[in-house]
């Protein structure tokens, strides 16, 4: 290897280590990402440096030993170093990304954040004869689909990229969001929303996220939060939007109104998102349920579960909470505005803190602060709309924040190509809680004649179970140390 080579690797790609000369006339070829050194032998006499090399028991080494063992030094040197993975941590182009992610979140929790509007609309509209619980099951299969559907499309990711995922999402989000002014029977909800909306949803949200990964490392929990904060922005617009239509301009119509402004943003999502690193060799299109052997891995994906099993609870029925409790129907709608605008700042600010005080204890610092909002102000709180109004401001910084860091606690588990398989893997086991949660809070509902008490204590409970979990994988990892950033 010539030293201009050298040069260009640098000092801090070498580590500091000496590298020893080596002939000028050797060169070197790129094979599968590393550095292989050719040497040309008519250019070099080993039995020069015979008399000045030897063994360590003293004997003279062979002709040529010597010289082949630092030669094999230095291409592992110089492999390792280019095969060492960098982040830029920002620019245009990675932060372009970001934007594009960002748009794309918008697209893909409008539906998300939306359950609770629609839930209520529907329920005394289009499925009035239905109960709570079926009606449910329709929201149900659109989160379980969101996430279980991570199973294949994060190792497509890790193999060929977002292009062909993203867009793929796009038409799915969008057709099913302007298709739903035209259902009418219950199985058309189900496919419309729950079917192709949550196919939809999971196409867009992994490659989204997990492109963030690709051009951020020590930043990543921050840009993952701020790209998260569209989840939060479509949140707070469409319920209020939809409340303000739904009278003016009827139930059709105001979907299709929310389905061209989901395409102008998939539009600006396409264009930008990208990924970085190259695809992965030999990647399995498979979750690999051998990664569970890891215990903070296992304890990670059970936290996930129960804090996602109980997360869309609220999300799902406080606008039919408030109606029940005789809060007024204008501003039991504008709630769900109310927690997604705690949800913004929840899922920015902890994804900053955690860069610096570790994923790990953010994320259990945030599980705290829903159990405090669930058991203090939300059980209490009956036809008080201050409590109820405080309720939703914090759980909806908590629970925002869960949604953001998330993957980044996944992410810290793993190596940055691998990603894609763990989310996946992860989430084909968190989908089945996100599966059940919503029709169990139905028929906790129907089973108590209607009064949102039981419910509110599951929720809490689930999150309880949930930071326990947490809190066994960072042990495991750190210990008891308190102070130790994890």
């Amino acid at each position: 290897m010539s030293q201009s080579t050298l040069t260009h690797l640098g000092p801090d790609n070498i580590a500091g280590d000496h590298i020893p000369t080596v002939p000028t006339h050797d060169y070197t070829t790129r094979s599968n990402n590393h550095l292989e050194i050719h040497k040309d032998h008519d250019h070099f006499d080993p039995e020069k440096r015979v008399s000045q090399l030897s063994r360590d028991d003293g004997t003279p080494s062979p002709p040529g030993e010597d010289e082949e063992r630092r030669l094999s030094a230095v291409n592992s040197r110089t492999s390792s170093a280019v095969t060492t993975t960098t982040y830029p941590e920002g620019g245009l182009r990675a932060w372009s990304v970001v934007f594009g992610a960002w748009c794309g979140m918008i697209a893909c929790f409008a539906q998300l954040n939306t359950i609770g509007t629609f839930q209520a609309y529907i329920s005394r509209n289009q499925l009035r004869d239905f109960s709570e619980s079926q009606i449910g099951w329709i929201f149900g299969v659109y989160v379980f689909l969101s996430f279980f559907c991570g199973v294949q499309i994060g190792p497509v990711f890790d193999k060929h990229g977002p292009r062909f995922l993203v867009l793929l999402g796009s038409c799915c989000t969008v057709a099913s969001v302007l298709l739903l002014g035209i259902c009418t029977q219950y199985w058309h909800f189900m496919l419309c929303w729950g079917v192709l909306g949550g196919l939809g949803t999971s196409l867009l949200f992994t490659p989204g996220i997990a492109c963030i990964g690709h051009f951020f490392s020590k930043k990543r929990g921050a840009a993952t939060g701020l790209a998260a904060t569209g989840g939060s922005i479509g949140g707070i617009g469409f319920p209020i939007m939809l409340q303000a239509l739904f009278p003016r301009v009827g139930f059709a119509w105001a979907t299709r109104i929310m389905g061209f402004i989901l395409l102008f943003l998939l539009i600006i999502c396409n264009l930008l998102i990208r990924s970085r690193l190259p695809p992965v060799s030999g990647a399995s299109s498979l979750p690999d349920f051998k990664i569970f052997r890891d215990a903070k891995f296992a304890w990670t994906t059970a936290g996930v579960f129960l804090v996602e099993l109980g997360i869309f609870v609220p999300l799902s029925y406080i606008t039919s909470y408030g109606i029940t409790n005789g809060i007024s129907e204008a501003y039991s709608y504008q709630l769900l505005a109310v927690l997604n605008a705690g949800s913004f700042f929840g899922r920015w600010v902890p994804g900053y803190v955690a860069d610096y005080l570790g994923r790990f204890n953010t994320m259990i610092l945030t599980v705290g602060l829903c159990i405090v909002s669930t058991f203090a102000f939300w059980l209490p709180a009956e036809k008080s709309v201050p409590l109820v109004t405080v309720f939703a401001v914090l759980f909806g910084f908590g629970s925002g924040s869960n949604i953001s860091l998330t993957p980044v606690c996944v992410g810290q588990l793993c190596r940055t190509e691998n990603y894609g398989r763990y989310y996946a893997t992860s989430y084909t086991i968190v989908s089945f809680g996100t599966l059940v949660g919503i029709p169990i809070g139905g028929q906790i509902i129907s089973a108590s004649g209607g009064d949102y008490r039981n419910l509110i204590i599951f929720t809490g409970l689930c999150y309880v179970a949930g930071i326990i979990c947490f809190i066994a994988a960072r042990v495991i990892k750190v210990g008891w140390k308190v102070s130790a950033v994890y």
